[in-house]
């Protein structure tokens, strides 16, 4: 069976990496979660003092990038490689309300953008790969077998994110993720490098009904139409 590329882009919260991982692990494929990959570079912004809700010193960030490594580490018992900084795991600390109240910022550098892009370019030269994100479909791999493009309704999506966030234990309030969904769907259209767009061959999936089981099944079929 030919292994092909497949991209998954959409809006936040819309479930593009649960269905990256779904279809990596029936595909045996190799998924890539890119959304993690800029949220280890919005936490190391954070950590050092480049960003926080009055400032962000840009150029520090940029000068500080070749002391950035980024790799994937995959875990047995959770079935995904997990995010790690300069060879500490940082899964669990990039997935706060927080990282993401800046991460979107951080993404619109477009330093940081051909940083990111050239290591996933790398990723995928050997096809049999799954990745998720914000321009996978039209600037990572504009050439991908299968493009899909993830949406939902805002309300939605702060839902679900809302209801992750506090089975985790974060002290949140559902108007804050509300307010957050509605922010990074604005810069997300907005930035002047790579903006979010659906590209001209991709799917769209609106999976504001949809069930994870429905929806799968959906991209599954997809998947199966273009393997042959």
């Amino acid at each position: 069976m030919k292994k092909i590329t497949i991209a998954i882009d959409g809006y936040s919260s819309t479930g593009k990496s649960t269905i990256a991982k779904q279809l990596a692990k029936q595909l045996e494929y190799v998924y890539v979660d890119s959304g993690a990959m800029y949220r280890a570079v919005t936490y190391f912004a954070m950590q050092n003092g480049y960003i926080n809700a009055e400032f962000f010193d840009k150029e520090t960030l940029i000068a500080s990038l070749p002391f950035i490594k980024l790799h994937f580490e995959f875990n047995v018992q959770l079935g995904f490689g997990e995010m790690f900084l300069n060879d500490v795991n940082i899964e669990k600390e990039i997935r706060t309300i927080e990282v993401s109240n800046f991460v979107s910022r951080i993404a619109e550098v477009s330093e940081v953008r051909a940083k990111l892009v050239e290591q996933q370019q790398q990723m995928g030269k050997e096809k049999g790969i799954v990745m998720d994100g914000r321009d996978i479909g039209t600037v990572v791999f504009p050439d991908a077998e299968l493009k899909i493009f993830m949406t939902a309704s805002a309300s939605k999506r702060a839902q679900r994110r809302y209801d992750e966030l506090k089975a985790k234990g974060d002290a949140v309030s559902y108007e804050e993720v509300l307010k957050n969904v509605q922010d990074r769907d604005y810069i997300d259209t907005h930035r002047d490098d790579s903006p979010l767009i659906i590209a001209d061959t991709a799917i769209e999936i609106d999976n504001s009904d949809l069930t994870r089981q429905e929806q799968f099944d959906a991209v599954l079929e997809l998947v199966r139409e273009v393997i042959g």
